[in-house]
């Protein structure tokens, strides 16, 4: 990757948990590339990683804010911009999180007030983060906000359960509030459908071991890394991608065009 790609650029990166997410790496990557920024995580979150190690690293504060809350969220962007001394170029939302997962209920058995916080926590979060960086205009012409999605959002898949309904809610945020914000300033929106990833949320999901390897099988490319994937956002908060918003972006090796594979019809033949 060239050198400096977001030199001057500051902004924020939230939901880096530990060294497996790809908020964290995506933290290391912008560091890498001369970037500024701060780290921010619910607090309950930060009690169960070590971003603090990570601002160390990157030589930067943690932010505590709940993103689902407005006046977190305006106490985090007046921080920040003092900290960083300028409003901001690039907001990573890499937010997610089901209690029915956690506690395996099926779809067809949620509780729906954890279906309800599940979608504020992954999805509206992400709404009012945009919201609130309106308001207060605190993001530069051009900037670039991100989000991270999964294909479940399009297509079934069971074990996904109401988290696929709220990455289906986050990428239309994306494209809903895109447009409002290419009008108003610039500012491009978008979200990533990322390969399965052995971060620690997605390894809560059951029989994870299993789909991973299908969709490494399926991929022509194999699966995507958390760290590939973090080189990915790094370019889309780069100026080489200023035209490019309100798009839901594939990277995931092939795998979301890829019908069958040779690999997997082998295991499908008869003796």
């Amino acid at each position: 990757m060239p050198e400096n790609l977001l030199k001057g650029k500051i902004g924020i990166i939230t939901g880096a948990l530990d060294e497996n997410s790809i908020a964290w790496k995506t933290a290391l990557k912008a560091k890498e590339q001369g970037a500024k920024f701060v780290l921010t995580n619910a607090p309950i979150a930060m009690r169960m990683g070590a971003i603090n190690e990570l601002a160390q690293e990157c030589n930067t504060i943690v932010i505590p804010a709940d993103a689902t809350s407005l006046e977190d969220l305006e106490k985090l962007y007046s921080e920040a911009k003092e900290y960083l001394g300028g409003n901001f170029d690039f907001l990573l939302h890499s937010i997610g999180m089901s209690p029915n997962i956690r506690k395996g209920r099926s779809y067809g058995d949620l509780n729906y007030d954890w279906a309800m916080k599940s979608y504020d926590v992954s999805a509206v979060s992400f709404h009012k983060m945009m919201h609130v960086a309106e308001k207060m205009d605190i993001m530069n012409e051009w900037g670039s906000i991100m989000g991270l999605s999964y294909i479940a959002a399009q297509r079934v898949y069971p074990f996904y359960t109401d988290m696929a309904d709220a990455k289906a809610l986050l990428e239309s945020i994306a494209r809903g509030y895109g447009y409002r914000y290419g009008k108003l300033k610039k500012v491009r929106v978008n979200t990533i459908s990322q390969s399965p990833t052995k971060t620690t949320a997605g390894t809560g999901i059951g029989g994870f071991d299993t789909f991973f390897n299908f969709a490494d099988k399926m991929s022509p490319l194999g699966n995507a890394s958390a760290e590939a994937c973090a080189d990915y956002i790094i370019t889309m908060f780069s100026d080489l991608t200023r035209y490019v918003t309100m798009q839901n972006l594939f990277h995931d090796g092939g795998y979301s065009f890829t019908g069958i594979s040779e690999d997997l019809m082998e295991g499908f033949k008869e003796e």
